[in-house]
């Protein structure tokens, strides 16, 4: 049982014996004491107050004696206004370390057949282009949001829709019919995504010299982009397409084939996977059926041009477009359609977007809609709203070629990790296989690390260089400390240092604070989960490393004398590893054994 636990019991027990009011231990929270304060943790007495009829500080003070006469674990107290400060008994927190230790899978729950079933939808690319840096944080934040969903205790399925029709794809298939000459990935010796890339801004290029021209001639703007031939080809060639044409079809077909083959390199080297994958192609009919069906229920309505709507006014919004006139569908309706497709392939209890916040709106209306047609999880559906990533130069576009790809960005951190790496002498002694992993373990986890440390709610302006620093807030700090954690135990492993008891130890200050954060681990796993926030597990391991390298540096380990010393200390450096590893890996960042 965790210290919390205990704490929590003794004060529900205190109360019922005090003031005959029964309350669940699970209510009760302990926190951690504030530094300005003595004490281990703080208990607020204020829910009790009414019951016993005294001054806050009255009740904190009888609870506060009761604790100390009856539970071991309590050594001191003091009351500051309706806040119970807790010193808890030095050698008490041995038994927090032990037990710690004797847990395996520490701060994970356990995932059951009858726990509850979470979907989280990350990624969502169109077929027209490479994943960027954007895609990096949606599919990062995606991604470790499922791990530590997991960790809580959900069953977790994976999903991604992919955007694999509509004018932007026939852009790409047109610039290639044009201009291609039949070139491949394989005869271009380029991935596939990047391929398709190109030819998505080739299209845009010759497309605004098309507008250029045209108003050259007296066009407005707006007109010469309505008479503009080539944007009047693509728009044909997605008519074909919706036709079902077979040269299209398969000139489609095989491009967005090259396209998926560059994407699952990107996802494997960025360590992110899915358990299914739906196509936008596969879902927009879907939807319309489900549309039509709420139309017939007279949950929607048809305007005079045919198109159907939802009058959302009761809810505060608008009147929502969900069929065009010509019966074509939105995008509104394709999550609609996506939507009745995975509540068909698994039983739902919470549906997760993981969507910037530029799609607030959207999925506002889509909660509402989904509720309608009769989805139990539409009403409670989770936008995991997060902020933009921008580079100090600015924001990125697409069309013009100045997006930063999600690829080139990889290498170009891999590499930086390899120069600075070298620079401070953190690969001497390495082979080269040892060193090309550690580089790329190094490259990618400052890139995560930086991404996720931020609330996902704020935009967030990326900088490599400030995110590959072996000191301050960054993933390599951290990698290194627990390298350097692994080499102690090694060094003692290879010395013939055994464990032994060390319950009668009275641990020091800087021991105690280690092991009260290790503690902490399992409620911080806990809260990252209730607030969809992998930036609490990725500051909660930041301050848990700072914490060690501060008993590193105070306690000797290796050439502590006394067996029973070096037992609480080696026991200490191997859990807060182990701590720092699980919290890493809830984020999808490996740490190196050896730095």
């Amino acid at each position: 049982m965790s210290i919390d636990s205990i704490i929590a019991e003794a004060v529900a027990k205190a109360v019922n014996e005090l003031y005959g009011v029964e309350t669940p231990a699970d209510k009760i929270v302990p926190q951690a004491t504030r530094k300005e304060f003595e004490g281990n943790l703080t208990v607020m007495v204020f829910p009790w107050v009414k019951a016993a009829r005294k001054a806050p500080e009255a009740v904190g003070e009888e609870i506060g004696r009761w604790l100390v006469d009856n539970e071991p674990a309590v050594e001191k107290y003091n009351v500051v206004k309706g806040f119970l400060n807790l010193t808890i008994s030095p050698r008490f927190w041995n038994a927090v370390l032990s037990h710690i230790a004797e847990t395996p899978d520490y701060g994970i729950k356990a995932v059951t057949p009858e726990s509850p079933l979470v979907m989280v939808e990350y990624s969502s690319p169109n077929t027209n282009k490479p994943l960027h840096l954007g895609h990096v944080r949606n599919n990062l934040l995606g991604f470790s949001l499922s791990e530590i969903l997991k960790a809580c205790g959900n069953r977790v399925v994976k999903t991604n829709i992919v955007n694999d029709r509509g004018i932007h794809i026939c852009k790409s298939m047109l610039a290639w019919q044009k201009w291609g000459e039949g070139i491949t990935p394989e005869k271009a010796g380029k991935k596939g995504d990047h391929l398709i890339g190109d030819f998505y801004v080739l299209f845009d290029k010759h497309f605004k010299q098309e507008v250029a021209d045209l108003m050259a001639q007296g066009m407005s703007e707006d007109e010469a982009k309505a008479a503009s031939p080539l944007m009047k080809e693509a728009r044909e060639m997605l008519v074909k397409w919706e036709n079902k044409d077979p040269e299209i079809r398969q000139l489609w077909s095989t491009m967005n084939e090259w396209v998926y083959t560059g994407f699952d390199e990107t996802y494997k080297r960025m360590g992110v996977d899915f358990d299914k994958i739906y196509y936008e192609s596969e879902t927009y009919l879907e939807g319309k059926d489900k549309v039509l069906e709420g139309l017939a229920a007279g949950k929607m309505y048809r305007k005079e041009d045919g198109s159907v709507w939802a009058d959302l006014t009761g809810e505060g919004l608008d009147h929502k477009l969900l069929l065009r006139s010509d019966g074509t569908s939105v995008y509104m309706t394709q999550d609609i359609g996506t939507a009745k497709l995975r509540f068909q392939d698994y039983p739902i209890d919470k549906m997760i977007y993981v969507v910037g916040n530029e799609q607030n709106y959207h999925f506002q209306v889509l909660s509402i809609l989904l509720d309608r047609l009769g989805f139990k999880w539409g009403k409670d559906l989770v936008h995991f709203s997060y902020g933009m990533v921008e580079l100090p130069e600015g924001k990125m576009k697409s069309r013009e070629g100045t997006v930063v790809d999600a690829d080139d960005l990889m290498d170009d951190m891999v590499a930086t990790a390899r120069t600075v790496s070298a620079e401070l002498g953190k690969l001497d002694g390495l082979t080269s296989e040892e060193n090309d992993a550690i580089c790329e373990m190094v490259g990618l986890g400052a890139l995560k690390y930086f991404l996720l440390k931020v609330d996902p709610r704020k935009n967030i302006t990326f900088n490599p260089k400030e995110s590959i620093d072996f000191n301050g807030n960054t993933g390599p700090f951290i990698q290194y400390t627990y390298a350097r954690i692994r080499s102690v135990l090694r060094k003692a492993q290879a010395e013939g240092m055994t464990i032994t008891d060390y319950s009668e130890v009275t641990p020091g200050e800087r021991e105690i604070t280690l092991i009260q954060a290790l503690a902490d681990f399992p409620s911080t796993v806990a809260a990252a989960g209730q607030s969809y926030s992998p930036a609490l597990i990725a500051n909660y391991v930041y301050d848990l490393v700072k914490l060690y390298n501060q008993f590193y540096h105070d306690c000797s380990i290796l050439k502590e004398s006394d067996q029973a010393v070096r037992s609480l200390r080696l026991t200490l450096s191997e859990q807060t590893a182990r701590v720092i590893a699980t919290g890493m890996r809830l984020l999808g960042i490996k740490v190196p054994e050896r730095m």
